[in-house]
């Protein structure tokens, strides 16, 4: 079932171990167009059939990602793992490009640290997290998401705009959006259940649950 993205805007995927390749992949099925990129000439050659482009670059030089357009992309995922090296160096040249939203793979909470202080927003650690869930995040406004096989998923995100001051009977989210409104964190408060008097107050976050596609469409909502 596709799903509303709320931003169509490539992405890039530094990196085409099997981490990388499983995002790369996902990237592609949410039908969201991915440049992969990796140092080695037979990944590049191997997943070249499989992806939209795939090419072959040392993503730890800042020219050589310039000369890639990466300056133009919003969103890019460091997905080495074979070096700490390689992937801290890459996150610096995607921060000197000025890249806005870079994601990078870590391997220990050391790593993590590193990664971070140096300009990665987003670190994720791919033995605790599969490629379908980061992609998932990666492109929605979704702050979790756990997707199960029976096309159901749960997903954490923040109460839309355009809800926002609103009761949750006077939202009617099962009705209107198919999903179900299980639990809200207000500002200042605690998680607890949503009841249909809950009031969505900015900055709120709901838990929710319902199909995958159902899901993705209402975290889509302004």
């Amino acid at each position: 079932m596709s799903a509303r993205r709320t931003d169509d805007s490539p992405v890039a995927v530094i990196g085409l171990g099997r981490f990388g390749c499983h995002l790369a992949g996902s990237l592609t099925q949410l039908g969201h167009e991915v440049l992969a990129i990796d140092r080695s000439p037979d990944r590049v050659q191997r997943w070249s059939g499989q992806l939209d482009r795939v090419v072959q670059a040392d993503a730890t030089e800042e020219d050589s990602l310039r000369q890639l357009g990466i300056a133009d992309f919003r969103r890019v995922v460091v997905a080495i793992g074979a070096s700490v090296e390689a992937s801290v160096l890459a996150v610096l040249a995607l921060t000197e490009i000025g890249v806005p939203q870079i994601w990078a793979r870590a391997t220990s909470g050391k790593h993590a640290k590193i990664l971070s202080s140096v300009g990665a927003q987003h670190v994720v650690f791919p033995e605790a997290e599969t490629g379908e869930r980061v992609a998932h995040l990666i492109v929605s406004r979704m702050l979790d998401f756990i997707e199960f096989d029976d096309d159901f998923a749960i997903a954490k995100l923040r109460v839309p705009g355009s809800l926002a001051g609103r009761r949750l009977r006077e939202v009617a989210p099962v009705e209107r959006y198919g999903v179900m409104v299980v639990g809200a964190k207000l500002p200042g408060e605690r998680f607890s259940y949503a009841s249909p008097d809950t009031v969505l107050a900015p900055d709120s976050v709901l838990i929710v649950e319902g199909s995958i596609g159902q899901v993705q469409r209402f975290a889509a909502l302004a």
